[in-house]
């Protein structure tokens, strides 16, 4: 990182968006701020809009030299010529999917559990992710709590990504102990994301 102290942006998509307007919705915030990585993260699971979707989106982040992994589907990088896959079953498949994968980039969600995480980084993750950091109706309300990025920033070399309900103060809280922050629905749901983008960030400076 350039600026050591200063996390790095992920960004995810919405679990749903129109190819026709979403590839230029991401460029203008790929142009606009500084951007490490891209999750597509489609909750359809009909290949020919993952496969549709995939193709556009690597094409606006591959011109940009921001980095794509795709959400679960482990067959598809390599097919797509993307940069990796971002899992969501913390260590179990991973290090199937390194052998499968050499030179990807594997990351995955860990929910709130340092052990997993752990285990996850010992079979070769390039990141782990915990969250959800903030507050949402969604899941079993259990959230990834700020002692645990304290920790794992000092303890532990692989990457950590902070994410889940992220609000201006949650930002500012734990930037000081996440490598990355990824966000989706938070800047999306925007009318102008660049704009709900640097918002988000401003405690960042």
């Amino acid at each position: 990182m350039a600026d050591q102290d200063r996390p790095q942006i992920y960004l995810v998509t919405p679990p749903e968006f129109d190819l026709d307007t979403f590839p230029d919705r991401l460029a203008a915030v790929l142009d606009g701020a500084e951007i490490a990585c891209l999750r597509l993260a489609l909750a359809t699971r009909d290949e020919d809009r993952v496969l549709r979707a995939a193709d556009a989106l690597r094409q606006t982040c591959h011109a940009r030299d921001v980095a794509i992994v795709i959400e679960r589907h482990v067959l598809l990088v390599e097919r797509l010529g993307l940069d990796g896959v971002h899992l969501t079953d913390g260590a179990r498949s991973l290090r199937k999917v390194r052998k499968d994968l050499p030179d990807a980039i594997i990351g995955t969600h860990c929910g709130a559990t340092r052990h997993e995480g752990i285990t996850a980084a010992e079979h070769g993750a390039d990141y782990v992710s915990f969250g959800p950091v903030g507050t949402t109706p969604l899941g079993d309300g259990t959230t990834a709590d700020w002692e645990l990025f304290q920790w794992w920033s000092e303890m532990i070399e692989v990457p950590v990504v902070a994410e889940g309900a992220l609000t201006v103060e949650l930002v500012e809280k734990f930037g000081p102990v996440t490598d990355f922050f990824a966000l989706g629905e938070e800047i999306w749901t925007a009318e102008n994301p660049l704009k709900a983008l640097n918002t988000l960030l401003a405690p960042l400076g």
